[in-house]
């Protein structure tokens, strides 16, 4: 038993490693019932009970009625799915973020939704940015960052509506925290098709951003230029804005939006 053979960690930690190990067992063996899933994992039955229920409450997998049997949920699709997204579109992210940053000599970076942030997934730096700050792998506020208020922008109302309840936090004194007013920005960001921060996140820092649409029309990523505002200036975010929104356009013509 492969599964037993491994050392397993305490507390609150070995339950996830063993949940981690259903899934594994299903993946493997298709289904699998109580008593077998807790031979392999060498615990008592209802301990094998108790991850399967809370597996299949989040889920992650399914009983069969007839058998008795587990086997894996349609929740592991939909976290499937996810994944496969991001790294489709991070793979064909590359040459458009390249190609963007070389022409424009500023930082591009992809963005996705991360529960309530924007997670940077991908990075290209132009020749004037050799010096700027690392945003991959960051994540960042949605209220304060152009990504953000893209991918804000364009969530389910209810959603939107859920972090607009909240306590905004103001990082410097161009940060938008008033719920209203933001409400009205996101409206324009949803409308023009490119959302525009100017210190709001970081004193000195401009960025324009994007949307990016998965085939079905959604919104699954921001694409988003910065740079230092004193050479981000009003005329220049302009021009970039147009540059920003025809590149994700780009972008999702090569996920397949609009065929």
């Amino acid at each position: 038993m492969a599964h037993a053979q491994k050392q397993q960690p305490a507390g609150a930690v070995q339950s996830v490693d063993r949940a981690v190990s259903v899934l594994e067992i299903l993946a493997r063996d298709g289904e699998a019932g109580v008593t077998e899933i807790a031979t392999e994992l060498e615990v008592h039955k209802s301990t094998a009970f108790r991850l399967l229920g809370v597996l299949e409450h989040r889920g992650l997998v399914a009983q069969a009625k007839d058998r008795g049997k587990y086997y894996l949920g349609a929740g592991v699709l939909r976290l499937a799915g996810a994944a496969a997204v991001r790294l489709d579109i991070s793979q064909e992210g590359v040459p458009i973020c390249r190609e963007v940053a070389d022409e424009l000599g500023e930082t591009v970076n992809l963005a996705v939704l991360d529960e309530d942030a924007a997670v940077n997934i991908m990075q290209a730096r132009g020749t004037a940015s050799v010096a700027a700050q690392n945003w991959l792998g960051r994540r960042t506020p949605l209220h304060a960052t152009s990504s953000g208020k893209v991918l804000l922008a364009h969530r389910p109302p209810a959603a939107r509506e859920s972090l607009l309840a909240r306590p905004l936090h103001r990082f410097t004194e161009h940060t938008v925290v008033d719920a209203e007013a933001l409400r009205t920005e996101l409206a324009g960001v949803a409308e023009r098709g490119y959302g525009v921060t100017v210190e709001e996140l970081e004193p000195g820092l401009a960025a324009v951003a994007a949307p990016v649409r998965a085939h079905d029309g959604e919104v699954i990523a921001a694409l988003s230029v910065s740079g230092p505002v004193y050479r981000l200036t009003p005329d220049r975010l302009t021009e970039v804005a147009r540059r920003t929104a025809a590149a994700a356009t780009e972008l999702s013509r090569r996920m397949g939006y609009g065929f």
